[in-house]
C-alpha cells in the first residue's frame, strides 16, 4: 500500500508510468548525485583547486559506491536534506587522503538541483518523442476518416457542420508547440546549480566562473549563474507540463462526449463494468481528463514553492519534492494513453 496512486500497486496500471517514474528512483538520484560530484571534482581539478589524484580517486570510488539508505534516511529525517550524510559516506569510501576534496566549495542544493536537471535531461526526450508518436497517429485518423463530418459544438450545443479533420487539428496544433517548448527548455532551462553556501561561491574566488562553465560541460547542462532561490525554471517547467496535459485533457473530454452520442466514434476495447457487462467505458479518456486537471492543480502549489525567502528556502525547496516529481509521471502516462486511445479508434465521424 502507498500514498500516491503513481507507484500503487494497481493504480499504477492506470496513473503510473514505469519508464518516466524509474528517473524519480532512490538509484536514479543516487546516479545523478554520483555525477555531480565526479563532475565537480574534475573540474576543480582542471582549475587546480584540488589535486588531480583527487578527482581520479573520487571517479573511481563513485563507481563502485553504494551509500547506506537506512543512513540516509534517518540523516534526512534530522539534517531536511540527504546531501550531508551522502558525502559523509562519500569521503570515507575515497579515503582519508582525498576524501576531504569531495563536495568542496558546493553545498546540499548545489547537488540536489543539479541532480534534478540531469534527470529531467533524461525525461525531455521521452515526452519529446510521444508528443511526436501522438502527432503521427492523430495524422493517421485524418487521413483514415478526415473527411467524414461532425457536427461542430460550441458550448455542449450543436453548432455548424465540420469534418473530422477539423476536431483531430484541434487535438493535434498544440501538439507541436509542446514539441518545440520542451525543445527549448532542454537548450536553455536545463542549467547546472552550483553556487556554494549563499550563492556566491566564495571558497572559489575568481576561479568559480570557471569551474562552473566545467562543471556545467561535463555533465551536459548549461552554464547559468547559481538560481538558489530563483525557482521560475522550476515554474516553467511544471507550467509546460500542465500544458501538455491540458490539450491531452481536451482531447480525452472531446472523445469521451464523442463516445457518449454513440454515432461519432467506435473505440475497440475499453472498460468493463462490475455491473453492466456491455458496457465499453471510455477509460483512458476519461483519465486524461483527470490528469490534466491533476496538473493544473499542482501547478499552483509549484507557484508557491517560487517563493523563497533570502538566498536558501527550506520550506519552499521541499514543496517542490512533493509536486514535481508526480507531475513529471502524471504527463508520462497522459503520453503514453493518449498513444493507446488514438490507436484505439476504429471510426470517427458521422456515418
Amino acid at each position: 500500500m502507498t500514498v500516491s496512486p503513481f507507484d500503487h500497486p494497481y493504480l499504477s496500471g492506470l496513473l503510473g508510468d514505469e519508464e518516466v517514474a524509474a528517473l524519480f528512483s532512490v538509484a536514479a538520484e543516487l546516479e545523478a548525485m554520483l555525477a555531480f560530484e565526479v563532475a565537480l571534482a574534475k573540474a576543480e581539478a582542471a582549475a587546480g583547486i584540488i589535486p588531480a589524484d583527487a578527482a581520479t580517486a573520487i571517479a573511481e570510488t563513485a563507481h563502485r559506491f553504494s551509500p547506506d539508505v537506512a543512513s540516509l534516511r534517518e540523516a534526512t529525517k534530522r539534517d531536511g536534506v540527504v546531501v550531508s550524510d551522502f558525502i559523509r559516506q562519500l569521503r570515507v569510501a575515497v579515503g582519508e587522503v582525498h576524501g576531504r576534496h569531495v563536495h568542496f566549495g558546493a553545498t546540499s542544493q548545489d547537488v540536489v538541483d543539479s541532480g534534478l536537471m540531469l534527470r529531467l535531461a533524461r525525461v525531455l526526450p521521452i515526452l519529446e518523442n510521444r508528443l511526436a508518436a501522438l502527432a503521427a497517429r492523430l495524422d493517421g485518423l485524418s487521413a483514415d476518416f478526415g473527411e467524414r463530418p461532425l457536427m461542430g459544438r460550441t458550448r455542449m450545443q450543436a453548432a455548424i457542420p465540420i469534418t473530422v479533420a477539423d476536431r483531430v487539428a484541434a487535438w493535434r496544433t498544440p501538439l507541436e508547440r509542446h514539441g518545440e517548448r520542451l525543445r527549448s527548455f532542454a537548450a536553455t532551462g536545463l542549467a547546472v546549480q552550483f553556487g556554494g553556501a549563499a550563492g556566491t561561491l566564495e571558497k572559489l574566488g575568481d576561479r568559480a566562473p570557471a569551474v562552473r562553465a566545467t562543471l556545467a560541460r561535463e555533465l551536459g547542462l548549461a552554464n547559468e549563474p547559481q538560481w538558489h532561490s530563483q525557482r521560475e525554471r522550476i515554474v516553467e517547467f511544471g507550467g509546460l507540463l500542465a500544458a501538455i496535459t491540458g490539450s491531452l485533457g481536451k482531447m480525452g473530454q472531446d472523445i469521451a462526449l464523442m463516445a457518449d452520442r454513440g454515432d461519432e466514434i467506435a473505440l475497440a476495447g475499453g472498460g468493463g463494468s462490475s455491473a453492466m457487462p456491455h458496457k465499453q467505458n471510455p477509460v483512458a479518456a476519461e483519465v486524461l481528463v483527470t490528469l490534466a486537471r491533476f496538473n493544473a492543480a499542482q501547478l499552483g502549489g509549484l507557484a508557491q514553492a517560487a517563493v523563497h525567502e533570502q538566498e536558501r528556502s527550506g520550506a519552499a525547496w521541499t514543496l517542490e519534492w512533493l509536486l514535481l516529481p508526480q507531475m513529471v509521471v502524471a504527463s508520462g502516462a497522459a503520453l503514453r494513453l493518449a498513444g493507446e486511445l488514438v490507436s484505439s479508434v476504429r471510426r470517427l465521424g458521422s456515418v
